[in-house]
């Protein structure tokens, strides 16, 4: 059985998007609602940069720095966060913001929305071309969540929370239409929060409420339960210098801190798999 450790105190009230990229020399991931952009150092120091009001996610950019996805629409940033240019927001209402995204194969950046009320339908699936151009992929979404490739790149795993599902897309030059359930989790399991795709093509997925990362294979099969402390586990990526450790996020929003004090926390799994580069941004 893969042993999980606990990489750092909780540091993060609602802990979210981690991504592994060697330029960065390391780790980092987002408190969110903080609008804080964390850092493991490799003396296992954490550093944090705020960059918004919110951060629901962010990747590198092949030219250096990164992007950002902030409260209500994308943001630059250079390397060390402290050069933040946020790009024009994508609505007015106050009541949505991003919630979780990534980067396709062709190098476009996606963020979904939710309402921080999480009302039935308000949400969007939002594309950041590189012509940094924005273009809706879906709308009518809950809690636009998890979202990665398959190595070959023509299948995205997408997550909308409430439906308790991982979809998979078949997308075409940036076409959403064609989707389909990967597989449907039982609610008393946890809801499906991020994701990550391994080197082999099976998909990991955060249990939001359920205190585990389970793992699919392409055809839709329960190939494993990695379980964590904490019960709010909010998404998973690969890194380490050979990719190999998983990494996972957690929250301390809704949470018995009493009970589950690591709540927060960021945990490894060392040698759980072999993960795949980050896909950056192009524009």
């Amino acid at each position: 059985m893969t042993r999980v450790e606990q990489v750092t105190e909780p540091c993060a009230q609602h802990g979210e998007g981690p991504v592994w990229h060697p330029a960065w020399r390391g780790l980092r991931w987002v408190d969110m609602l903080a609008g804080d952009v964390l850092t493991l150092r490799r003396d296992g120091s954490v550093q944090r940069a705020h960059v918004g009001s919110v951060v629901a996610a962010l990747r590198p950019r092949r030219s250096g720095g990164a992007v950002l996805a902030l409260e209500r629409g994308f943001a630059l940033a250079d390397d060390s966060l402290t050069a933040v240019v946020p790009m024009e927001d994508l609505w007015s209402d106050t009541g949505v913001r991003m919630n979780d995204g990534g980067c396709d194969p062709q190098g476009r950046f996606y963020c979904g929305s939710m309402a921080y009320d999480e009302a039935t339908g308000r949400g969007r699936l939002y594309r950041l071309d590189t012509s940094r151009n924005v273009t809706v992929v879906l709308s009518g979404v809950t809690i636009s969540n998890g979202l990665a490739w398959s190595p070959d790149g023509r299948t995205a795993y997408y997550v909308d929370t409430p439906t308790q599902r991982i979809d998979a897309i078949e997308h075409t030059a940036g076409d959403f239409s064609r989707r389909r359930t990967l597989t449907h989790i039982d609610p008393a399991l946890g809801a499906p929060d991020g994701l990550t795709v391994d080197a082999g093509g099976d998909v990991w997925v955060a249990l939001w409420g359920g205190g585990a990362v389970h793992r699919y294979s392409p055809r839709g099969e329960l190939l494993d339960v990695l379980n964590i402390p904490v019960p709010r586990v909010t998404s998973c990526t690969f890194g380490g210098p050979s990719c190999t450790d998983l990494y996972v996020t957690t929250s301390r929003q809704a949470t018995d801190l009493t009970a589950h004090p690591e709540s927060g926390a960021l945990f490894v799994a060392r040698g759980a798999g072999r993960g795949l580069p980050a896909l950056t941004f192009d524009g």
